[in-house]
């Protein structure tokens, strides 16, 4: 093989190296190529048939069929989505198949960001709603006395007002609304906008407004960003549950403090949760009894608390382990009752 290249200079030069005849041949890259006469016959790189006779080209190699390489190429180019250098139909069916798979593709992640921007927009309206309202009331730091409710600024908001509700040191912190059915404030706001949390209200069969009847059931939906009662879905858990000692309701005539008594969960086609007057005590109370069997969470003074009630407040919400279908009820009892009639 060539040994070395060299630039040419005025011609083409001979010279003995070690010895040895050597010739050098100028080649058509502009160097010079030098080879070893054959030994005992040192005048053979003189002759032009020995020159060709042991030449070895530079590069060696068959010829290069530039079209067949094209077709090679026209069937493994992976930028060829339409597939129209192929004359292989499968191979164009796969690729636009994959053109149309990518396209589904972006579009429903396109789809799911844009419903979860949707989604957080919601959220905000909800919580703007809610922070709006909650200055119709002053509640304490450490919750030990009541909301104090501007009722006339609430009225003049909406008028089907009735009671406002807080669980001290939670998000639970509403006004409580009540209309002619359980279907409006689903989706309505206490201020008229429809929102995705709609309001906290009270059962339409319960008598205005609340802690009338022998049961007064407050409804809030269950919002996944932990607004509304999702804290009291938390509830069933035992520990969680025990950290809630107060829950109170005020209307404009009374106000009441309440503790938690037990809570329990079902499905919406329960109708036996949705009982409110009771012929006596007696009956509440056995209702009660039969609840707290039922109860995932409750208050270690439960039965002694159910036999000195008269009226419980219940909050009801949504929960998800079994579908929408899901609900957790908090049934809470008056502490002045209770004590009053522990008292007698």
């Amino acid at each position: 093989m060539a040994s070395h290249f060299r630039q040419p200079e005025d011609g083409p030069k001979r010279r003995r190296v070690g010895g040895n005849p050597r010739t050098h041949l100028t080649t058509r890259r502009g160097g010079d190529e030098s080879y070893h006469a054959p030994e005992g016959n040192p005048h053979a790189a003189d002759t032009p048939h020995s020159s060709a006779a042991h030449y070895i080209p530079v590069v060696s190699g068959e010829p290069v069929d530039r079209r067949r390489r094209r077709s090679h190429f026209a069937e493994t180019d992976p930028y060829d989505l339409s597939g129209r250098r192929s004359g292989d139909p499968k191979k164009r069916a796969g690729r636009i198949v994959s053109v149309v798979l990518f396209v589904v593709g972006f579009a429903l992640i396109a789809t799911a960001v844009g419903l979860w921007i949707f989604n957080q927009w919601r959220y905000y309206e909800q919580d703007s709603i809610n922070e709006e309202l909650a200055t119709y009331a002053d509640v304490s730091d450490n919750g030990t006395t009541p909301p104090q409710v501007d009722w006339e600024g609430l009225k003049a908001v909406n008028d089907e007002v009735v009671g406002w509700v807080q669980i001290p040191g939670t998000v639970v912190n509403f006004p409580v609304y009540q209309a002619s059915d359980n279907e409006k404030y689903l989706s309505l706001g206490g201020d008229g906008r429809s929102s995705l949390g709609g309001a906290i209200f009270m059962d339409c069969e319960n008598t205005a407004p609340g802690m009338v009847d022998g049961q007064s059931l407050i409804y809030g939906h269950h919002l996944r960003n932990g607004s509304m009662f999702k804290v009291v879905s938390d509830m069933v858990d035992q520990g969680m549950f025990d950290s809630v000692s107060t829950v109170w309701y005020v209307t404009e005539e009374a106000t009441y403090e309440l503790t938690p008594l037990l809570i329990y969960q079902t499905d919406a086609s329960d109708e036996n949760a949705r009982r409110f007057v009771f012929e006596s005590d007696d009956e509440l109370r056995a209702y009660l009894s039969d609840l707290l069997g039922r109860a995932v969470a409750e208050s270690p003074e439960a039965e002694a608390l159910i036999a000195q009630t008269s009226h419980v407040l219940t909050l009801c919400t949504c929960n998800y382990d079994y579908g929408d279908d899901g609900r957790t009820l908090l049934v809470c009892v008056p502490k002045i009752e209770a004590a009053s009639e522990g008292a007698e």
